[in-house]
């Protein structure tokens, strides 16, 4: 008994260094990575998401059919969230967005669909139908945003209240223009920005899309290295940089390789074709998909975007207002017309949203849009962005679209009522914030 007893004390020594050891491997290893650990668990959530949703469905989540409609299905929540963050960021909210997306998209289909052809006089496959009717839907976009903005910034009414009134306004707005009715066809070509049988590269281009976004992820890490070299900054380990290049590189052409394997019979692709008026070469059973259109929009939002944010003046300005508007103010930024161009930009977001989701319909309805806003904020804030201001990514917004809509989407595959999608939706979000919460509690 004294023997046992006294050795207990050195087994859990024992123990209690083991398990600091490990810990300190694991810090080791993420201080010489420089992973972002929410990113990280924001990532395995995703994964244990998609792996309990694949084995409840009986094998039909991850699929490459249905991780290529998902992609798709993401884009458009996806590209609205990236100037959802710069909002959120400066303290603000825009509940407007879903029904600026939908007065939008209702005049992008009025316009190539009746008042082009009608009116001016264009004929039907005109290839400046498409032009001219996403230029005035970016225009609009921009403009609605610039007046909203010019609102909450110049007026200083809270933005609370002018994107709830924006919501309102913008989907009645959406109603009248058609008096309710939905417009369709849409031009062949403005389709593809919806995805479809034509609405994607090809196996090929994808290919050489992903061997591109490689040698870019090795291209960003050399220089990286060497910025930090020229200012004596320290360097990542060099095993550290070569996983982190390895492991963006197996994702992105995994990813790749998906949307490849994801056939279309070729009977389908050329009726489409048909009807389009368009020729495709004969022979072939099956087309390869490929990376879908709006995915490659979707991806380009958020690398301009990222830029925009980490890169020049007017992003640093944006989180320097969220930080501390009074500091930002005395320090010479002027923060109302940053406020006011950052609902610009949420505009014309909304505008390319607009334009992918009415695309993929292949037509322009009054619910188009509808309940986005709480997807683009709930997107925004389960990425990391704080409702508190001054911290939130661009790459995490997206990754939080990514989420939501395989929560969505897995709901949809399981046969889960609509009101009880709403009930899971809004618990995650609750959760999110909660844990944002907790989290910066500890930092």
């Amino acid at each position: 008994m004294t023997d046992t007893t006294s050795n207990q004390p050195v087994a859990s020594t024992a123990a209690d260094r083991a398990r600091a050891s490990e810990l300190s491997a694991v810090g080791r290893f993420l201080k010489a990575t420089e992973l972002d650990t929410r990113m990280l668990g924001m990532v395995g959530a995703l994964l244990v998401i998609w792996v309990g949703i694949h084995i409840l469905s009986g094998g039909l989540f991850l699929t490459p059919r249905n991780l290529w409609n998902l992609s798709v299905q993401t884009s458009s929540v996806a590209i609205m969230a990236t100037g959802m963050v710069l909002i959120i960021v400066m303290r603000n909210i825009d509940l407007s967005v879903g029904s600026v997306e939908g007065v939008i998209g209702m005049i992008m289909g009025v316009a190539q669909a009746e008042f082009l052809i009608r009116v001016i006089g264009f004929q039907l496959g005109n290839p400046w139908l498409w032009i001219i009717a996403l230029a005035a839907g970016v225009v609009l976009g921009l403009l609605i945003g610039a007046f909203q903005g010019f609102i909450i910034a110049y007026m200083e009414v809270p933005a609370f209240i002018v994107t709830l009134g924006g919501l309102l306004v913008w989907r009645g707005m959406a109603w009248l223009i058609t008096s309710g009715r939905t417009v369709a066809p849409l031009d062949a070509t403005f389709q593809l920005m919806g995805g479809g049988p034509r609405g994607s590269i090809g196996a090929t281009a994808s290919w050489i899309v992903g061997v591109v976004a490689c040698a870019a992820v090795a291209f960003a890490l050399l220089n990286g290295r060497s910025q930090r070299k020229r200012f004596s900054f320290p360097l990542r380990p060099v095993w550290a940089e070569t996983l982190l290049g390895v492991v963006a590189c197996a994702a992105i052409l995994g990813a790749v390789w998906i949307a490849n394997s994801y056939p279309w019979p070729i009977g389908i692709v050329r009726q489409y074709a048909r009807q389009n008026g368009i020729t495709l070469p004969e022979g072939g059973l099956f087309i390869a998909h490929g990376i879908a259109i709006p995915v490659l929009m979707a991806v380009a939002t958020g690398i301009i975007m990222t830029f925009i944010t980490k890169r020049t003046r007017f992003g640093r300005y944006v989180f320097a207002i969220g930080g501390n508007p009074e500091a930002a103010e005395l320090a010479g930024i002027n923060t109302r017309w940053v406020t006011m161009k950052v609902f610009m930009i949420m505009g014309v977001l909304a505008a390319i949203s607009a334009a992918i989701s009415s695309a993929r319909l292949n037509a322009s309805t009054n619910a188009l849009g509808t309940l986005d806003e709480l997807l683009v904020i709930a997107a925004a804030v389960i990425g990391g962005t704080s409702l508190a201001g001054g911290a939130g990514t661009v790459m995490g917004a997206m990754l939080g679209a990514l989420l939501m809509q395989s929560l969505q989407s897995g709901m949809v595959l399981l046969g889960i009522d609509s009101p009880l999608q709403s009930i899971v939706v809004g618990a995650v979000l609750v959760i999110a914030v909660w844990l944002d919460t907790v989290y910066r509690k500890r930092v």
